[in-house]
């Protein structure tokens, strides 16, 4: 089976700013906008190379997405930045109403996504915001699974015209994808080919699904591991050309496994191609504090749950 090397653990909000960065030279419409998290974001190099483009609104995030959405109706291409619980459940209003109702061009990019957020407990972590935002019409939604990863879509976001919605982590994690990347919206990537079963995965998990594929493998068990970045516009055709193959499937996310990328892979299998899944995600809960590594282990959220449902999703295979 094919492997990946990881280069060095790097953190994906890292990758964000490096991509903020490199858009800042490149594109002279794309302006920022913090709500007063300017390093936790990464986005101090490109408030010193761009001063007259950064626009720091205190803790007010309602207030910066309304100015975000307003600035796109003079051609610029807002990048808005803060954590993920606050990104979408504390302005789910003005960005339904604002931004996603009225198609502006406004990209809301959150960090500290999940419950690797860690010790800073459930009041800031976030394990319902991919359902809030997959559920708009029109929102773009992507998650990314490491730095490189994460650079790239962020400087592809600004050649999309619409509202998108980036979520990436604040822990040091994996960097295995190549350093200069073509992102493309809505087109997943399979990483390993297998024959026994499917495993598409998310954010940080991604990962973890390819830790859980060799130690599958020396167990004789062929797994497909499929790294799903946008959840929405969703690869319907590579869900279901790999499950064609291999008859089952295991989605797996750093989400609640209501209204997150299980439930959009469990909506394409029941129309196109019924299917046995198991879901690896949290089980309708909020968060705790805890390093990012006990919190994953605690609720089911590393390569050993992975294998536990592999194992339990051949058993359903007919």
């Amino acid at each position: 089976m094919k492997t990946y090397t990881n280069t060095g653990n790097k953190d994906t909000r890292s990758g964000f700013g490096a991509g903020l960065t490199e858009l800042g030279k490149t594109n002279e419409n794309v302006v920022a906008l913090c709500a007063d998290l300017i390093g936790s974001l990464k986005m101090d190099e490109f408030k010193a190379n761009h001063p007259e483009r950064f626009f720091q609104v205190g803790i007010a995030e309602a207030n910066m997405i309304g100015l975000a959405a307003g600035m796109t109706i003079g051609g610029k291409i807002p990048f808005t930045g803060t954590f993920a619980n606050f990104s979408t459940g504390r302005v789910y209003d003005q960005i339904r109403q604002s931004v996603a109702y009225s198609d502006k061009n406004v990209k809301i990019c959150a960090s500290h996504a999940g419950l690797t957020l860690g010790e800073d407990g459930a009041t800031h972590q976030i394990l319902e915001d991919i359902g809030l935002m997959k559920m708009l019409p029109g929102m773009t939604v992507i998650n990314t699974c490491d730095f490189n990863q994460t650079k790239a879509a962020t400087i592809a976001i600004a050649d999309h015209h619409g509202p998108v919605y980036l979520r990436f982590g604040r822990p040091k994690v994996a960097n295995f994808t190549p350093e200069n990347q073509t992102f493309e919206i809505g087109k997943a990537v399979l990483l390993t080919e297998g024959n026994d079963v499917t495993i598409v995965a998310t954010g940080h998990l991604v990962w973890e699904a390819l830790e859980a594929a060799k130690t599958l493998h020396d167990k004789g068990i062929s797994a497909e591991v499929i790294n799903i970045h946008t959840i929405k516009p969703l690869d319907d055709k590579a869900i279901i050309d790999s499950v064609s193959k291999t008859g089952c499937i295991i989605t797996a996310e750093e989400h609640n496994h209501l209204g997150g990328l299980g439930e959009s892979v469990a909506r394409v299998l029941a129309k196109h191609h019924p299917t046995p899944q198991e879901f690896v995600a949290t089980n309708d809960t909020f968060g705790e504090s805890g390093t990012p590594a006990q919190l994953m282990e605690k609720y089911g959220l590393n390569a050993n749950a992975i294998i536990k449902a592999a194992e339990t999703v051949l058993k359903r295979k007919n």
